[in-house]
């Protein structure tokens, strides 16, 4: 039996969820007040232990639902408008943002040394110190790993992390760019069924990735995944690119097929043609779901004596209401059916020693 197109309010062209306003929830005055003040009473608290029951005020769980219901069952993307930023200072900001994602999913670990939550800004020359590059053998193009361009100034082309949903709160926007680009993934899918159903095939195949930045020391440790995944009708995509092109300068790694590369090229055109842009504000809060979402940003430029250097809090979250996945995807997530806690990265023994 042949594929058929996926259906559903995630398989949206960038154009029409530009237009639309279901992705947008926004928190009045009233509420945004609440929140600051039941952040003010727990300062003193490492940001890291504030539990699902320490911030809860009239209308947040109806509030956190619908979201929940919308990444889910919905288009996949929510901005949530009117967070109190200019009130509140990092560390506050950090018991809010951890607050509110343990009232709506269990946090995940985002890097091997064990991080429940990223301050993403530009570091510029310390990332090179810590996390270097890696030497493309033979091509002459070193490239930075996922992790570390996080943490600069430049592009980041589109990508999922590894987890059910991101969430980004905008703490300080930057001078100029920075701009959030989002593509759903069941919409590529729909595309490249059109127009070349054969190199869709390929994506459902396995690609080698490496997982090398946020999780291994080197870039030799490696496994196989599809691109694209179904089970009992629910997508899934997980992809970096970055990872793909550092697995292949591993010793024993077959290398891509015409075919594979070709796949992997019209995807990414896909994603700029069906892609929208998201400009994030401080107070908004960005979460997507990264099992029928792309992201990626534009490059951004700082000014820093203005107060105009761009900050944002990342958090990553299992939902407790998440899609069954195929088999063979644990090699990724850990665990594939529905309803599990999965995804983030496994500590090093270091960290979890500590």
């Amino acid at each position: 039996m042949g594929r058929k197109p996926l259906t559903g309010p995630d398989a949206w062209h960038g154009r029409d969820i530009a237009a639309s306003r279901r992705w947008i929830r926004d928190i009045d005055a009233a509420m945004a007040a609440r929140l600051a003040a039941a952040v003010a009473a727990l300062r003193g608290k490492p940001w890291q232990e504030v539990a699902r029951g320490d911030i809860d005020v009239p209308g947040l769980d109806a509030l956190l639902q619908d979201i929940a219901a919308e990444l889910e069952q919905g288009c996949g993307i929510v901005k949530l408008r009117g967070l109190p930023v200019d009130r509140l200072g990092e560390d506050d900001l950090r018991r809010l943002l951890f607050g509110i994602g343990a009232r709506l999913g269990m946090p995940r670990f985002q890097n091997r040394s064990g991080e429940l939550m990223r301050a993403i800004r530009d570091e510029g020359a310390h990332v090179g110190r810590t996390y270097g590059q890696i030497e493309g053998a033979g091509a002459g193009k070193p490239f930075l790993s996922s992790y570390a361009r996080t943490l600069t100034n430049g592009a980041l082309r589109f990508h999922t992390d590894r987890t059910d949903v991101v969430g980004l709160l905008c703490v300080r926007q930057a001078r100029a760019g920075g701009t959030s680009r989002l593509v759903s993934t069941p919409a590529l899918h729909n595309a490249m069924l059109e127009r070349r159903p054969d190199l869709l095939e390929e994506l459902f195949g396995d690609y080698w990735r490496s997982r090398f930045g946020e999780e291994g020391e080197t870039r030799d440790s490696v496994y196989r995944l599809p691109v694209f995944g179904l089970r009992d009708g629910h997508f899934t995509s997980h992809f970096s690119l970055t990872f793909i092109e550092a697995a292949q300068l591993v010793d024993g790694v077959p290398r891509l097929t015409p075919r594979q590369q070709e796949a992997i090229d019209m995807l990414l055109a896909l994603a700029d043609e069906f892609c929208f842009e998201m400009v994030l504000e401080p107070g908004d809060l960005q979460l997507i779901n990264s099992h029928v979402t792309y992201h990626g940003r534009t490059p951004f430029e700082d000014d820093a004596a203005s107060g105009r250097d761009r900050l944002l809090l990342r958090i990553w979250l299992s939902m407790p209401g998440n899609r069954p996945l195929p088999e063979g995807h644990e090699v990724l997530w850990g665990e594939v059916e529905a309803g599990r806690p999965r995804g983030g990265i496994r500590q090093s023994v270091a960290a979890a020693s500590a």
